[in-house]
């Protein structure tokens, strides 16, 4: 796999936790503690995404 298509692929599941993220939010009983990994997780992966963009250039 290349890296601009691993680049995509984190991109779209970095979308796709921030997505999951405002459902739950949205939710009359949030789980804040799911809340709280789901938005580690997603950090992960922006972090893991902006090393790969560095790595590109």
């Amino acid at each position: 796999m290349t890296i601009e298509a691993r680049i995509r692929e984190l991109g779209n599941r970095h979308r796709n936790l921030d997505q999951t993220i405002q459902k739950e939010l949205a939710r009359p009983s949030v789980d804040t503690l799911q809340v709280r990994e789901l938005k580690q997780r997603k950090l992960r992966l922006k972090e893991e995404i902006t090393s790969l963009e560095a790595r590109a250039t």
